[in-house]
């Protein structure tokens, strides 16, 4: 698929889900990461995360552009088109359109930490549990105003 097959695909889903028509340009940004689309608030263009539709298929890429157009739709009609106004997530149910878009099989997940540092005041034995290192020679007990030490290093399974 390439950028004017995607065009005439945003088009129709336009007409055919929102019955409006799609007067500006959709297209394939391949620099997006993170995001399978975003509407362009000065330009009225769509652009889209090529990826999603090579991975997940044409229903993800259908998802993603109707998300999309309810962006496009309701900000030219000067109504929410923020992702937590009514008017936007009204319109979202009414299409049929995801709120957030599928996780990509090849990106993994950033897994939670596996290591927690146990830090301690040597004043008052005040407990600190944390999951990144601290400066000893910075920090100080926010209690009494101590010197911490390491004191183990957990690992979970």
């Amino acid at each position: 698929m390439n950028d004017k097959d995607l065009q005439n695909l945003v088009e129709t889903v336009s007409l055919e889900s929102f019955g409006k028509p799609f007067l500006h340009q959709a297209y394939f940004n391949a620099r997006l990461r993170t995001t399978g689309g975003r509407y362009m608030l000065s330009s009225h263009h769509i652009e889209i995360n090529k990826k999603y539709f090579e991975q997940l298929g044409m229903d993800e890429l259908i998802g993603i552009i109707k998300h999309e157009l309810c962006h496009y739709h309701l900000h030219l009609e000067g109504r929410g088109y923020k992702h937590r106004d009514q008017d936007f997530r009204l319109l979202l149910k009414k299409v049929g359109a995801p709120r957030f878009c599928s996780s990509l099989p090849d990106r993994p997940m950033r897994s939670q930490s596996k290591k927690v540092l146990i830090y301690a005041c040597k004043e008052c034995n005040q407990i600190y549990r944390r999951r990144r290192a601290v400066d000893t020679k910075r920090y100080v007990c926010g209690k009494c105003k101590g010197k911490l030490v390491l004191e183990k290093e957990l690992t979970k399974d």
